[in-house]
């Protein structure tokens, strides 16, 4: 396990609530998944200290986990922030690489290019550390589509008309697979049809 043990302090909630959400802080890694007593990670409060109520606070670590806890309660393991003058030293858990989730257009698409492609990847960071977690192959049609997402409809059928925003504009259907859409938003891909602009030009 790789970790880096800095100086650093405990803040109290009073401290906290002084913070933004640029400020980076270290919190506990223990988390339901994995059990990492006394050790921390690098996180940014999920809105300003002044906004959290009731003594709770939440904060998003690097590893995108998110993590709540009671700053002023000795029993939780707090927040820290790096101080050279810090009366405490803890262990920070360093980052081991980053997992890649791409989409990649490979034309054509035969086992040829694809096995190539894998094979450039190690070439450059090393057969041992380029792991493929997960493959899903998938073949796209020859056609451009545009893709929005569409609010779901509340109430009554046909009262109002669904509000609409573009998410992507002339890509690939499959494009679609890969965007986070809102909550109470549906995605809606049509065939791209080009803006033709019937403007009269002198």
């Amino acid at each position: 396990m790789n970790t880096e043990k800095i100086a650093a302090r405990r803040l109290s909630l009073e401290e906290v609530t002084k913070l933004g959400v640029q400020d980076r802080v270290f919190v506990s890694a223990d988390t339901a998944e994995l059990k990492l007593p006394d050790c921390y990670v690098p996180a940014f409060l999920t809105k300003p200290g002044e906004d959290f109520e009731g003594g709770s606070i939440t904060a998003r670590t690097v590893f995108q986990e998110e993590v709540s806890c009671l700053p002023d309660d000795e029993n939780e393991a707090g927040i820290y922030l790096a101080d050279e003058n810090g009366s405490v030293t803890i262990e920070v858990l360093q980052s081991a690489g980053v997992v890649l989730d791409l989409a990649l257009f490979v034309p054509g698409g035969d086992k040829g290019s694809l096995t190539a492609l894998y094979a450039a990847v190690r070439q450059a960071f090393g057969a041992d550390i380029v792991q493929i977690w997960r493959q899903g192959l998938k073949e796209v049609p020859d056609v451009k589509v545009d893709i929005f997402e569409e609010q779901i409809p509340r109430g009554r059928k046909g009262s109002d008309s669904p509000k609409r925003d573009r998410r992507a504009i002339d890509t690939y259907p499959t494009r679609a697979d890969f965007i986070e859409f809102s909550a109470g938003w549906k995605p809606v891909v049509e065939i791209h049809r080009p803006i033709v602009d019937d403007t009269p030009t002198i």
